[in-house]
């Protein structure tokens, strides 16, 4: 599947690089044409000389000598990915701003090729906002980011920052490298994040949704060649990727409207999207003074896009739909599955770990129609994201 596949590699200062090493060896042996970029600071972790070796071709560093200046613009045409791993805390940062003060940063600068990071760094720093900042800006670039593993860090401390293991980094560029474009022609419609159901101009009702699911979702489906429309509930994150026409909603009702609207030309609905269930029946002008010991709220079922979606489809039209349960998750799903008339259900629990609202991974069952089931381990949401469409372009090619 790499067989004469281009990868560029960037390495950056940390302990982590030597895992770059087992990389190299493993795209190396399927196939894959492998070129090293790495960082000055790189170096202090491995060795030029053991990247070469095992790349078969020069590593580049040095921004200003002779062979190497305008190998930034040359290098980011050449390759297929540009994968960044181990990504440190300081080259994220430089990353998200556009600084360019090696030869790493200007090759990243000029790639026209998708390019994918691995991160590793301490738990700490993971978790600073600052950092967490940068990675939805590099997201919002249309980078792909391998979330990082819990496990014994440099520092001696057991948590989040450890860098994706050399075959999980693998795995993910070959199921990135070897799709093609079959749903070139079809267009999609995609649902993802919250809805926000106003009780006054200053309270709603919500959910924890952060969108990512459904992000990952359009960004794969234009990959493999569809237009897609994005129908995003109230989230910070940005999407400004070719192929996805971003609708801002808020409420439940916008987004039922907006999903009216485009449904008649679309091929494919898949309604990610947290959605309320009910919304109050009225809005208050004014913020709600603090009185009585008690407030009473009239509730009102919400409009349901699955059902209305899955009774109006016409033959050619797929419609995908979620389920996130905490009890009698199958048995929930297959119902759903049978009363919306969706032609696929993905199953997703709180009670895994590593699945759930806010977080980079997932973990899925899908449910189709005749009784299929696939079940999926926890993978980054980008990855979950591959499954379902490959699910989806079952239905239209098996």
């Amino acid at each position: 599947m790499l067989q004469g596949k281009k990868i560029l590699l960037g390495v950056t200062g940390s302990i982590a690089a030597y895992k770059s090493l087992l990389l190299v060896r493993a795209l190396i042996r399927e196939g894959a044409t492998v070129k090293v970029v790495q960082t000055p600071s790189s170096k202090d972790f491995v060795t030029p000389l053991s990247l070469a070796t095992l790349s078969k071709n020069p590593v580049h560093s040095d921004l200003f000598s002779v062979d190497t200046w305008a190998n930034h613009v040359e290098l980011g045409r050449w390759a297929d990915v540009m994968v960044i791993a181990p990504l440190s805390c300081n080259t994220l940062a430089k990353m998200a701003y556009g600084l360019c003060d090696n030869l790493l940063l200007a090759v990243y600068l000029s790639a026209v090729c998708p390019v994918v990071v691995a991160p590793a760094m301490d738990e700490d720093m993971w978790h600073h906002p600052s950092t967490q900042a940068n990675l939805e800006r590099l997201t919002a670039y249309g980078n792909r980011i391998i979330p990082v593993e819990k496990g014994e860090l440099a520092s001696g401390l057991y948590g989040d920052g450890r860098m994706a293991e050399p075959e999980t980094i693998f795995n993910y560029l070959k199921g990135m490298l070897g799709k093609g474009r079959d749903l070139a022609g079809k267009r999609a419609l995609v649902t993802a994040g919250p809805t926000y159901e106003a009780i006054d101009p200053v309270r709603f009702i919500g959910n924890h949704s952060s969108g990512k699911m459904g992000v990952a979702l359009a960004r794969e489906l234009v990959e493999r060649g569809a237009e897609v429309d994005l129908v995003l509930g109230p989230s910070s994150l940005t999407v400004d990727l070719p192929g996805i026409s971003v609708h801002r909603v808020v409420s439940a009702e916008e987004m039922y409207t907006v999903c009216m609207e485009k449904w008649p030309g679309v091929d494919i609905a898949i309604l990610s999207a947290a959605v309320a269930d009910y919304t109050p029946v009225a809005k208050a002008a004014q913020k709600i003074k603090k009185s009585d010991d008690h407030l009473v709220l009239e509730l009102t079922k919400t409009k349901d896009i699955l059902k209305t979606l899955g009774g109006m489809k016409k033959k050619g039209q797929v419609v995908v739909g979620f389920a996130l349960e905490t009890t009698g998750e199958r048995e929930y799903a297959l119902g759903k599955l049978e009363s919306k008339n969706a032609d696929l259900i993905v199953l997703n629990s709180l009670n895994d770990d590593g699945a759930g609202f806010g977080l980079d991974t997932n973990k899925v069952t899908i449910f189709g129609r005749g009784g299929s089931e696939q079940v999926y381990g926890r993978k980054p949401k980008q990855q979950v994201a591959a499954d379902i469409v490959d699910q989806i372009e079952k239905l239209f090619y098996a």
